[in-house]
């Protein structure tokens, strides 16, 4: 069970270990050593422990909070309800869904701190001269420098950056919007000649060609919002920028990825055809996805915490594959009490028994319905992407986006037609019925339906113009919600950032 106390001390242990060394740029020593590049006292950087421990901290993102709850607590695809005391955690959560956080947000501070410590360690291989690393070295890092100036780019409008040679009283300069994606991108395409191909498999855990083009594919479909003069928009997609995001994803096609035909091996130890980049088996697994989610009397335990909206479970048919599936396992088995996909109704333990909940020592039976606050412990419909007895490595990319951005950068230059051949071939794979012709609308409801819970709603609501629309019991938010606050500590850090519009502060 998770709860409010046990939050709390993570938090603190967050803020102590980060406060300092983050939200000013400068690493502190965690799990790498840290060494300032070209340093001759520091000795030789071990650029192969550097980048290694580059990889193993994209481990944070398999966590709850902080990046993760950013792109789907806000969202219309997660709920998360407090149950009693249970995950009441002082507002953390229940703020994101409302649109309401406030620029001492914990988790709003977890995601900068992580995510620009990541650039920072990114930056100790890329300038690093002793030793000069490899043509591969450098391209694998600033890939994931990319990748993680991506994320702070997409959430909050502004990058800070520091090189790692600067002195302690040099303040981090602060990338634009516009200046982050341009920089972002010429990572991404001058590191494209060093770089593997890329090819399907069970574990992709190294930056490739196609992670890279991924990255540009995602860059591209969502320039307008990046580019935009109002966060909020109107967008206007240029042809080009659509063709520039087809061209990416041709490319990947042509590095052998596919639509895996069964849809939950893509999260299972089977899965091959639509891994793109995975995160190290080492820096964490998937199971936080089923642990908060899962009731505490299942097995395993969970935290009982997120939910889906029951408005969003509508959007699926019954014949839609990705809706559900029998578990993995036979009866008798270890977690045979667990479904795929989405968990409603009774449930029953692994021996196909009726599952009692402990504490109403009623049936345990999930039901649509699920208040923000003073949920019974049965409430709301659960979602098993991961199932414990077969989860498979977390996935950051999977070839289902790439297709589907594919789609989106058809219909948006014109080409309605192409756009419902690729709909439609997806749906029929994933056994969802009738044929749909492609639409703003039905794009956006079929990317929900393919990678719900997967850490990207957030951004496709955005670049749809939804973002900031009622559901549920969500209001209608002001539109500067399309950009985060930065965090107060940052703020009081380095005068170079500005609060941005909608929120107090300099």
């Amino acid at each position: 069970m998770k709860n409010s106390q046990m939050y709390l001390k993570t938090v603190i242990a967050v803020i102590a270990l980060f406060a300092v060394g983050c939200t000013d740029l400068v690493t502190k020593e965690v799990d790498s050593q840290v060494v300032k590049a070209g340093s001759g006292a520091a000795g030789a950087a071990d650029l192969g422990g550097l980048l290694l421990n580059s990889y193993k901290n994209l481990g944070g993102f398999t966590d709850q909070a902080a990046v993760y709850s950013l792109y789907e607590h806000v969202t219309d695809e997660l709920k998360p309800p407090t149950r009693g005391v249970d995950w009441g955690d002082n507002g953390v959560w229940r703020t994101l869904y409302q649109h309401t956080w406030d620029a001492s947000h914990a988790n709003i501070l977890g995601a900068w701190n992580n995510l620009n410590s990541n650039v920072y360690r990114a930056n100790q291989v890329i300038q690093s001269t002793n030793p000069v690393p490899s043509a591969s070295q450098l391209a694998e890092a600033r890939v994931l420098r990319a990748l993680n100036m991506w994320f702070a780019m997409d959430l909050w409008g502004q990058v800070p950056f520091r090189n790692i040679t600067d002195g302690a009283t040099v303040l981090p300069k602060v990338f634009s919007r516009s200046e982050a994606f341009d920089f972002i991108l010429k990572d991404l395409t001058e590191s494209l000649p060093a770089l593997a191909d890329g090819a399907p498999g069970n574990l992709n855990e190294v930056a490739t060609k196609a992670t890279a083009q991924f990255l540009i594919a995602r860059m591209m479909l969502n320039k307008a919002v990046y580019k935009s003069a109002t966060p909020a928009g109107p967008y206007t997609f240029a042809p080009a920028d659509m063709d520039a995001v087809i061209a990416a994803v041709n490319a990947i096609e042509g590095y052998g990825f596919a639509l895996e035909p069964r849809f939950f091996d893509n999260f299972s130890k089977d899965g091959t055809k639509e891994r793109i980049l995975t995160v190290r088996n080492d820096a964490g697994t998937s199971q936080n996805r089923y642990y908060m989610t899962l009731h505490y009397d299942q097995n395993p335990s969970g935290w009982n915490g997120f939910t889906t909206l029951s408005d969003f479970y509508g959007k699926f048919d019954s014949n839609d594959k990705r809706i559900g599936a029998p578990s993995p396992v036979g009866v008798g088995s270890a977690f045979y009490g667990i479904k795929l996909g989405f968990l409603k109704g009774p449930q029953v333990k692994d021996d196909g028994s009726p599952l009692v909940d402990s504490r109403t020592q009623k049936v345990l039976d999930f039901s649509p319905d699920v208040p923000l606050s003073g949920a019974a412990t049965e409430k709301g419909i659960r979602a098993i992407k991961y199932h414990p007895a077969n989860s498979g490595t977390y996935i950051m990319f999977r070839y289902a986006d790439a297709y589907l951005m594919r789609i989106e950068a058809q219909f948006r230059k014109g080409d309605v037609s192409a756009a419902t051949t690729g709909l439609n071939n997806l749906r029929a794979i994933r056994g969802a019925t009738p044929p749909l012709t492609a639409s703003a609308a039905t794009i956006l409801d079929e990317r929900g339906r393919e990678l719900y819970w997967e850490g990207i709603r957030r951004t496709d609501l955005i670049r749809f113009e939804k973002f900031t629309l009622t559901h549920d019991d969500k209001t209608v938010s002001d539109p500067n919600r399309v950009l985060y606050c930065l965090p107060q500590l940052a703020l009081d850090s380095n005068p170079n950032l500005k609060q941005n519009p909608g929120y107090s502060g300099n």
